[in-house]
This record gives C-alpha cells, structure tokens and sequence, in this order.
C-alpha cells in the first residue's frame, strides 16, 4: 500500500476511534450525570461545598466547563480487606472526597447490610462490626419519639433513621458510655444490651447474615469490645460524623452525594477520548 495511503487510513482509523471514544464519553456522562435529578434538570446543584467536582448545568455544560471536574483527582477511603457493600464504598468515597465531615472521624452504618464501619478523619479504616439495628424498616422517625416511653412505641415505629449527625461520646442514665447519634430523637450507638435474654441480642450480633439485626427501638447496637476498642476512641475528645445509610430512599436524596466510583470511570474515558483511544467500558 503506497506511503500516502497507508497514512490517510491510520489518519481515518485515529478519528473514527476518537470518535467513537467521544460518544462514549458523552453516554457515560449523560447515563452517570442523569442519575442526579438536579444535575439532569439543569438546577443548581444541592451541595454549595467548592470540593464538589460536579458541573451545576450538566445540561448545557461546554467542555471548557466540564474541564474542572475532569482535572479533579478523586480521593477514595481505605477498607484495607474489609467486606463492604457497595453503597457502603460509595458513601465513604464521597465523604474522603468531598470533605464532608469536616476533618473529624466518621462513622458508616450501613442498614441493608447491618454492619458498622469506623474511619479517621483521613479516610482510614478503623474497624467494622455487625449491628443490630430498629425494628422497622424505615428511614424517617416518628416526630416527637425520642420524648416517649419505649413502652408507647409501636413496632412500625421503630426505624433507625438515615442521616448525617454530629455524634459525641456521653453517659446514658445508667452511666454506661454511648455515642449519642441523633439526640434529639432518642438514637445512640451503643454496646449490644441482653436485659431481655428472649431477644437474643448476642446471637443475633454473631449470625453469619444481616436477616435477623433487626430488633431494636432504634439505636444501634455494637459489640461491646468493638465499642470499646474502635468506637470510643475514634469519638474521645473529638466530635464526629455518623452517616447512617438509607434503606428505601437513595443516598442522592438523603445526602446530597455523588458516586466517586462512577465519576472515577468517567474521567478515564474522557482521558481515552482526548488519547483518540476507543475504551473497553464494563
């Protein structure tokens, strides 16, 4: 093949590649962007904090304007070895890189998977447990119930709400330490209680699977010797952050967060775009 042909098609075959890397670009950003109902609507965005990296118009958003988020180098939390789901990753992601708590330690309850996981300020784990978790199902509580006697609550009612919190360490009634997590609604993270044998509270914790944490008023129950080793002093002297995971509504609606994981993929392919490289997407 003469010297000038074979030019034009390695040419031809560059631009079709960029091309079609582009399109996968801009299918990924659509698909990615347009899980964010704000994004996808063209509002502002629901987080005013300068580290979020998501453009406020995805809509009508140039290039130029999308160069910010795509120079933007995403943190990731560390989970060492431990087993987390995947909205549990996300969360701890999205806290690291956006800054969230603050420079304070954090904490990741996660309902679906019932399990509970520690991090310093940085991002390092600390450690992970089971939890037991409220009764219901459910990621609102009842207005007004942390002013009632646990005998008025209905088992319906009996949701650990999902949220961010300031939680600190303090005394109950009884002088046993707990990490107070919603005050005002009557939820704290504590060790696992066993005033009630029938519950089975200890076996629950030990289990092989999250179908029966389910049992609480609302508060958090943790091993006794994971709250003593990792919970408590994670929260001495300091205040800290517990997100507690929702279960029917998405973390977008609680939290206000984005996927770094998913914005991570979408800069590599934009990276293999600019290259004129068609990326394998998976």
């Amino acid at each position: 093949m003469p010297h000038d042909v074979l030019h034009k098609a390695c040419g031809s075959a560059r631009s079709i590649a960029a091309t079609m890397a582009q399109g996968v670009f801009l299918g990924l950003l659509t698909a990615i962007l347009g899980s964010y109902p704000a994004f996808a609507a063209g509002d502002a965005a629901p987080s005013s904090k300068p580290t979020d990296p998501l453009p406020v118009r995805v809509g009508i958003a140039t290039a130029a304007e999308l160069e910010p988020m795509l120079a933007h180098r995403f943190k990731h939390a560390g989970f060492e070895h431990e087993r987390a789901s995947r909205d549990a990753r996300a969360m701890a992601d999205w806290v690291v890189d956006s800054g969230d708590s603050r420079g304070m330690p954090f904490a990741i309850v996660d309902k679906k998977d019932a399990k509970v996981f520690v991090f310093d300020a940085d991002g390092r784990l600390r450690g992970a447990a089971p939890a037991l978790l409220g009764l219901a199902v459910g990621d609102d509580a009842v207005p007004g119930i942390g002013d009632r006697p646990l005998s008025s609550i209905r088992p319906q009612e009996r949701t650990t709400p999902a949220g961010r919190f300031v939680a600190t360490l303090d005394r109950n009634l009884h002088g046993k330490q707990i990490l107070w997590v919603d005050y005002g609604g009557a939820i704290s993270m504590h060790p696992v209680i066993n005033t009630k044998p029938a519950e089975h509270r200890p076996q629950r914790l030990a289990s092989p699977t999250p179908l029966d944490n389910r049992i609480s008023y609302g508060c958090i129950n943790v091993p006794a010797n994971f709250f003593a080793t990792v919970v408590r002093p994670a929260f001495t002297g300091t205040s800290g952050i517990v997100y507690v995971l929702p279960e029917i509504k998405s973390a977008f609606e609680v939290f206000g967060s984005y996927d770094v994981e998913d914005l991570t993929r979408l800069v590599t392919v934009h990276e293999a775009a600019a290259a004129g490289i068609a990326p394998v997407v998976r």
